[in-house]
């Protein structure tokens, strides 16, 4: 049975959590393998809407294993919280497994992150401001707080004083705010022990011992590809590696047991925070995109930055990640549209890019080549084949799916669990049909 990786293929948002739920029937783990409580998922059930900030989204899945990996940086309140108020819905959270070796984000890292960001002011790199950043960077300076550390209270009291002999100083002396008392730290964080203990494991183990007793895995990535710490669009990015390679550093796992990279794209395309975005929309149409999309933060509130299908941006996801499947969200949103443009190049001071540039400079100076497809005004919510599409949807898609170099498996054409259509099978190709088809997208 496969291990999936889960991804996003643009800057977020895409619908990563109904893609991961749509897999839930028939998956035995999900993990989340990366980032923090800095990014939701919205998950739509039975018509009830489930926002998840931290949790990976299978734990809405009976039956299904959440896993919160190595790579993950977790806020044991917001954790706690999220427990809480999906048992009190009457979700079974017991399954919930948590790495060792997650680190923790303390109070004083949410509080740095905060006072940074405004410090910077126009140099702001728009991040959330709860505290994963400066817990990243904890964990390369090797002065982290790891969930294991919660079970020994002198290694504990120790790591958290070693870690505020330098902050403090920062937060006194540059930022000019009050400094942190490392014993009520310590006992914050030791109050959460007891609960926190059940939970706890080897995950690397266990997700080993899963994939060799058949059972099928897959990887949900938080944030997405162009916010990856080393491939997306730097400096404005996260704190973690949200391309698929992250899933073996961020769970343990091997990376000769990963089957398939599944990436999830959008119709159109979204950002939320500073940096560039060649297909950014500053007028009524982008309020349209956004309005018509509901396209707000599940965890900030943040209205979304909406512009248009980027496949410049999407073959470089294809080829850094590996992708073997595309789902496409949100096909419905540009229903009613007469023309719908989609980015096919770049022009860069009269050099044409079919390929991301290589430097940041020639990404930020980038105007979009747009290819003009028809559109379609018929609803398309109620369809659940391709072949019900209306011809000028099926167009649209064929022509991303050439441009993507992937084929295009899934297709979301609403916000509800069963609004989709599947083409392909994720968890593999279901005939040599469906093999031959995928290798023809890639050639």
């Amino acid at each position: 049975m496969p291990a999936i990786v889960l991804v996003g293929a643009q800057w977020g948002d895409e619908g990563k959590g109904k893609a991961t739920d749509l897999l839930g029937a028939s998956v035995d783990y999900v993990v989340k393998f990366n980032g923090g409580n800095n990014a939701g998922h919205t998950v739509v059930i039975g018509g009830e809407k489930y926002a998840l900030h931290l949790l990976p989204s299978g734990i809405l899945s009976p039956g299904v294993v959440p896993v919160i990996g190595n790579g993950v940086v977790v806020d044991l309140e917001v954790l706690f919280d999220e427990l809480t108020a999906l048992k009190a819905r009457g979700i079974d959270v017991s399954r919930l497994r948590i790495s060792a070796n997650a680190h923790i984000i303390p109070s004083y890292n949410r509080t740095i992150d905060k006072v940074r960001e405004r410090f910077l002011g126009k140099r702001r790199l728009g991040t959330t401001g709860r505290g994963i950043g400066p817990t990243y960077a904890d964990k390369m300076n090797r002065v982290g707080i790891r969930v294991q550390d919660l079970f020994d209270a002198k290694i504990l009291a120790q790591k958290v004083e070693a870690a505020l002999d330098e902050k403090n100083h920062m937060l006194v002396k540059i930022f000019n705010r009050r400094a942190v008392d490392a014993e009520e730290v310590t006992a914050e964080l030791l109050s959460y022990a007891d609960r926190l203990a059940p939970m706890v494991a080897d995950t690397g183990l266990l997700l080993h011992q899963a994939l060799d007793a058949g059972k099928t895995v897959v990887f949900e990535a938080g944030q997405a590809t162009m916010l990856d710490v080393d491939h997306g669009t730097y400096p404005f990015v996260t704190s973690s590696n949200a391309t698929s390679a992250g899933a073996c550093t961020g769970s343990g796992v091997a990376p000769t047991r990963v089957d398939r990279v599944v990436a999830v794209h959008k119709a159109y395309t979204t950002r939320v925070g500073e940096g560039p975005f060649p297909t950014e929309l500053h007028d009524a149409m982008g309020d349209f995109l956004r309005d018509r999309g509901f396209e707000f933060g599940t965890t900030t509130g943040r209205p979304r930055r909406c512009g248009w299908a980027d496949t410049v941006v999407g073959r470089y996801a294809t080829r850094i990640n590996g992708v073997t499947d595309y789902v496409i969200t949100k096909l419905d949103v540009l229903t009613g549209l007469d023309t719908i443009p989609i980015c096919v190049a770049y022009d860069v001071g009269g050099t044409r890019y079919d390929e991301m540039p290589v430097n940041q400079t020639d990404f930020h100076h980038a105007v979009p080549i747009y290819e003009d497809l028809p559109g379609w005004s018929q609803d398309i919510t109620g369809t659940r084949t391709f072949e019900e599409l209306p011809g000028n949807a099926q167009r649209y898609l064929d022509r991303l799916e050439e441009l993507l170099g992937a084929r295009i498996s899934v297709i979301g054409v609403g916000p509800g669990r069963d609004e989709v259509i599947v083409r392909h099978s994720l968890l593999g190709a279901q005939s040599l049909a469906d093999a031959a088809h995928a290798e023809d997208v890639r050639r």
